[in-house]
């Protein structure tokens, strides 16, 4: 029998967080109604053991760590559509996903994304020094998405055609790069990656992420 159609899903987390807004196209993907409450990190409201974010109620349940929110929802709500039966197929989303949440967000959230949130948000003086000591790292990080999506797809198709290819590595990989492209140098970086450029565009273009676009977005 089908699980009961849950009320709507609370996403406790700032409205502007790459972590927020990924549990959120989930959601969409899924058909199910969310919303988010703004609680920031290491604030007293999250409930967080050590402080991240989003903390999801859905179905009775209290869950944390974007990875499991994420999951259990296309598990139970969306018919495991966004990962693969195929044993093989599922550790090539894993290892994506994984690289998304270890590797690339520290590297772009950390060493431009947060700079200029702080300089545009909180008027703090832009750390061009920062910023400058990682370009080379995410420079080479845009090179091995460029070559891994040339080379074989990587992830994901960039097929309109094939809507069933779109995975949980889309999911979080999306919000990631978004985030980055929306940064001077990450702007011009991707946009000397024709093929991740290509991904992005057909990508934007899907319901789910155009429903969960940031205010912030141009």
């Amino acid at each position: 029998m089908a699980p009961e159609a849950p009320k709507r899903v609370r996403i406790f987390g700032p409205v502007i967080s790459t972590y927020t807004r990924i549990v959120a196209i989930a959601c969409e993907e899924a058909g199910l109604s969310h919303e988010t409450i703004p609680t920031a990190a290491q604030s007293p409201q999250n409930r967080h053991p050590f402080g991240k974010v989003p903390i999801v109620e859905i179905d009775g349940l209290e869950l944390i760590e974007s990875l499991a929110i994420t999951q259990y929802i296309d598990s139970v709500h969306n018919a495991g559509r966004l990962l693969p039966t195929d044993p093989a197929r599922r550790a090539v989303i894993d290892t994506w996903v994984s690289l998304a949440n270890n590797y690339l967000f520290p590297l772009f959230e950390h060493g431009l994304v947060m700079p200029y949130i702080m300089h545009r948000f909180s008027r703090l003086p832009l750390d061009r020094d920062r910023i400058e000591r990682a370009l080379p790292n995410i420079s080479r990080a845009l090179g091995f998405l460029e070559a891994e999506i040339a080379r074989d797809g990587a992830w994901t198709t960039i097929d309109p055609n094939e809507p069933g290819k779109f995975t949980l590595a889309d999911v979080f990989l999306y919000p990631i790069v978004r985030s980055l492209q929306l940064t001077p140098q990450g702007q011009v970086g991707i946009a000397q990656c024709d093929h991740l450029s290509a991904w992005m565009a057909v990508t934007e273009n899907r319901p789910s992420i155009r429903a969960t676009r940031w205010e912030t977005e141009p």
